[in-house]
């Protein structure tokens, strides 16, 4: 540790996979500026960590932490495909690799599916409502999976009508322009993520923890967003609610 003192984390063992490289840049820089505050201070751990040492660990320092991260060579990546990296076997890309063209599309194995009804319409997937509006929201299908397209959007705005498909609950691509979207369908997460959060202070019906499949991008889709809402109750009782997803094809669309 270069002379720095443990922490109580350092005992700890990884109960999972290691995360990004950034990530784990990220928390190795945090935990040396710690070290090195609470060396600094002389105090036993508990104090320094219950009695409240805001001017110790501060703003100042995890600024200078990024600016350490970004000197290194590490840029602070989109994080849209995340679902697809920890559940390759839920979230398969397709043959477009980035998952920005019209190959890519998400094939969630338990994704109920029906034949086409007289509108052309066929069940492709449900999500979790996040609120339940006065009526389904038909849209084109968009996947929203890199800073190229988010800058796009930003520069020359979100195509009308656009059911903007995501695969991060974060958020955080997508504040931006979350605004702009007529619908969102988000393949992790729950009504009380990050992204379920924001499309409700938005008033975007939104399905979350998606399970959906054969949509590509540009797609006609329909999102049930007059389904009942899915509540905290819900997800501790297990109980199964859910708004149902569209696709509409053939001559239909």
């Amino acid at each position: 540790m270069d002379g720095l003192s443990n922490l109580p984390i350092d005992e700890l063992r990884h109960a999972a996979p290691e995360a990004t490289p950034l990530a784990e840049a990220m928390l190795a820089l945090v935990r040396m500026k710690v070290r090195e505050a609470r060396d600094a201070s002389g105090q036993e751990w508990s104090h320094f960590a219950m009695r409240g040492n805001d001017s110790l660990v501060d703003a100042a320092m995890m600024q200078d932490v990024e600016r350490r991260v970004l000197a290194s060579g590490y840029r602070f990546d989109w994080s849209a495909a995340v679902s697809v990296g920890e559940n390759p076997a839920i979230y398969k890309p397709g043959p477009d690799a980035d998952g920005q063209g019209d190959a890519f599309m998400f094939e969630h194995p338990d994704a109920p599916t029906g034949e086409p009804d007289a509108d052309g319409k066929a069940l492709c997937g449900v999500g979790d409502n996040v609120v339940r509006h006065p009526a389904n929201v038909t849209g084109t299908a968009r996947y929203i999976r890199s800073n190229e397209r988010v800058m796009q959007y930003l520069t020359d705005g979100v195509p009308p009508g656009t059911i903007a498909v995501i695969d991060d609950s974060g958020g955080t691509l997508t504040a931006p322009i979350i605004d702009q979207f007529a619908g969102v369908i988000c393949a992790g997460g729950t009504v009380r993520s990050h992204l379920g959060i924001l499309s409700r202070e938005y008033n975007i019906p939104c399905l979350m923890n998606a399970k959906v499949t054969g949509i590509r991008d540009g797609d006609t889709v329909t999102i049930e967003a007059t389904a009942d809402a899915k509540t905290a109750e819900d997800y501790q009782d297990k109980v199964e609610r859910t708004g149902r997803v569209w696709r509409t094809v053939g001559d239909a669309a």
